[in-house]
């Protein structure tokens, strides 16, 4: 395999102040109840985003198996993660909110409304003219829950995991060159200016902003790809004010959305893609192990980038997950043909590593 691939989204990065309590918000309000993983370990190779000095931390890939990447809620130990100084809106820079998806979009709105989730306003239709509407998390955090097309089991829950995310640019041209040109967001799904009214009654939802969405033209496949789904990216540009950095004067890890994570395979074609196109990592994980990487109880080589903007995005060559693990099963995706998906059956042995804290 010469070519690098883009397996699908895994997780988005979520840095929260107790991770036992957010993840049970999660699992009740988004059904992020499979554990991929949970690690307490120092973070050693992150020093460019920690400060440079190693930060303990408390992590948790969390699945949502009907579909969708996790999310992977992380805790500082021995430090009180920071909130940002001001208001987060759309169109400042970084991950201003996780995409969600939902079978039955009113049906998410009523159960989310009935577990006392804070939603902010009504459904609304955005510029493609799909229902979606917008959740904050007890923590700050804003989603939006959006409607679905890709699912891979039924859990008779209302919906699924991570599908994409809105992504606050300075210059929209430019951030294409990586989600477009890099991570196979090549097709256009809407190109619009203006104020919105399906965004009035998020932070910043009255301000003058262009919204390009994007999806992938190209089918997804192997590994967890049934599971990953589809996905979109929306790249907002704020036209009237001057956009904040999310993460200005904070660290990775943090509060808030830390990182967007996707799944690959060939992470050497990747690097080289990356440095050729100006996104060079910043953070390899073969610099310290050019095997593997040991994440307690999966395995990997892991790297990062920054969009244009200092936007962190993460690829993970997935190398073994516990399946489960009381039974000392895991899969060795190094073993297997990295075109061909997982079967489904494998797939769905992982509901035994259900998390019920």
């Amino acid at each position: 395999m010469n070519r690098k691939s883009i397996i699908g989204i895994q997780q988005v990065g979520i840095g929260v102040k107790n991770l036992l309590e957010a993840w049970k918000w999660y699992r009740n309000h988004f059904g992020m109840d499979i554990r991929i993983f949970e690690d307490e370990a120092t973070a050693e190779l992150m020093l460019p985003y920690t400060g440079g000095e190693p930060r303990m931390r408390h992590a948790a890939l969390a699945l949502n198996l009907q579909g969708g990447g996790g999310f992977e809620i992380w805790q500082y130990k021995g430090r009180t993660p920071m909130a940002p100084a001001f208001e987060v809106q759309i169109g400042d820079l970084g991950i201003f909110a996780v995409k969600v998806k939902s079978k039955d979009i009113d049906d998410s709105y009523k159960e989310l409304q009935q577990k006392g989730a804070e939603i902010l306003g009504g459904i609304h239709i955005d510029p493609c003219g799909k229902k979606h509407f917008f959740v904050r998390d007890p923590f700050n955090n804003i989603f939006e829950v959006t409607e679905g097309n890709s699912w891979f089991y039924n859990d008779k829950k209302h919906g699924g995991g991570t599908s994409g995310a809105i992504i606050g640019a300075s210059n929209i041209e430019r951030a294409r060159k990586l989600y477009s040109g890099v991570l196979g967001y090549d097709k256009v799904v809407y190109d619009k200016e203006g104020v919105f009214k399906d965004l009035s009654e998020i932070p910043g939802g009255n301000s003058t902003v262009r919204r390009v969405l994007l999806a992938h033209s190209e089918k997804r496949f192997g590994g967890f790809s049934k599971v990953f789904g589809e996905s979109e990216i929306e790249l907002v540009q704020v036209l009237d004010r001057k956009p904040e950095l999310i993460f200005k004067n904070r660290l990775w890890g943090d509060l808030g959305f830390i990182h967007l994570c996707f799944d690959i395979q060939n992470m050497l074609a990747l690097k080289e893609e990356c440095d050729e196109k100006g996104f060079p990592f910043t953070v390899d994980s073969a610099t310290k192990d050019p095997n593997t990487f040991d994440m307690g109880e999966a395995a990997g080589h892991f790297s990062y980038i920054e969009d244009p903007d200092g936007t962190l995005i993460e690829f993970v060559e997935t190398h073994r997950i516990p399946v489960l693990k009381k039974l000392g099963w895991y899969i060795n995706l190094r073993k297997r043909d990295p075109k061909k998906n997982l079967p489904n059956w494998l797939l769905k042995a992982l509901r035994f590593n259900r998390f019920k804290g």
